[in-house]
C-alpha cells in the first residue's frame, strides 16, 4: 500500500505543477508599463489598495495594503487586509519580490508562502504610476489593482485613476472599491 500512496502523491504533485505552468501561459494582454520606476522610492513603505478586481482570495478583505520591506539585500512584499471591517482580524501574506526587468523595474515576481509552506508565485506589472499612486496588473490584464500612498484619495484623484485604468484597456466596471481605513487609522 505504501508505494501506491507515494505514486498517488507524486501524481498529485505533477498535476499541480501542470496547472501552475498552464496558469503562467495565459496570453499577455496588458500593455507594456508606461515608464520606468525608481525602485528606492517606489518599493519602500506602505501603499493602500483603493480598487481591485474581485476574486475569491480577497472576498471579505477590506482596508487592504502592500508594504515593501528591505531585509538585507532582499526585498519583501507584504500584502494585508482586514476581515470584514477595518477593525477586523488582519490577514497577511508575504514573500520575496524579484524585479524581472532591472533598469525599468516595472515587472516583478513575488514568491508567496501560503500557510507558511505552500509556494505560490505571482507576476505583476506596474502599468503606470505617479509619485503617490500606481496601477498594477497581471500580464493577462485579468486582475487589476489601484494603490495610493494615502488611504483615502480625493474624489478627483479617484476619477483620474479610473480614467487611467480605462485608457490601459481595462473595464473599471469590473473593479470593486473595498472599505478603506477610517480617518486616524492606518
Amino acid at each position: 500500500m505504501k508505494p501506491l500512496h507515494i505514486a498517488l502523491a507524486a501524481g498529485g504533485l505533477i498535476l499541480l505543477a501542470g496547472c501552475a505552468s498552464m496558469a503562467g501561459s495565459r496570453p499577455v494582454r496588458a500593455p507594456e508599463p508606461a515608464r520606468a520606476i525608481e525602485p528606492n522610492g517606489f518599493y519602500t513603505g506602505r501603499w493602500y489598495e483603493i480598487a481591485r478586481t474581485p476574486m475569491k482570495l480577497t472576498d471579505g478583505c477590506v482596508a487592504g495594503y502592500t508594504d515593501y520591506i528591505t531585509r538585507g539585500d532582499r526585498l519583501i512584499e507584504r500584502d494585508g487586509c482586514r476581515d470584514g471591517t477595518p477593525m477586523g482580524k488582519e490577514k497577511v501574506v508575504a514573500g520575496p519580490l524579484t524585479i524581472l526587468n532591472p533598469g525599468q523595474n516595472t515587472k516583478v515576481r513575488v514568491a508567496y508562502r501560503l500557510f507558511g509552506f505552500v509556494p505560490v508565485a505571482r507576476t505583476y506589472w506596474m502599468l503606470d504610476h505617479g509619485d503617490d499612486w500606481f496601477i498594477m496588473s497581471d500580464p493577462a490584464l485579468e486582475n487589476v489593482n489601484v494603490y495610493t500612498r494615502e488611504p483615502r484619495p480625493t474624489p478627483e484623484k479617484l476619477s483620474m485613476l479610473n480614467a487611467r485604468v480605462t485608457s490601459l484597456g481595462y473595464d473599471t466596471g469590473k473593479l470593486e472599491y473595498p472599505e478603506v481605513f477610517p480617518p486616524g487609522m492606518r
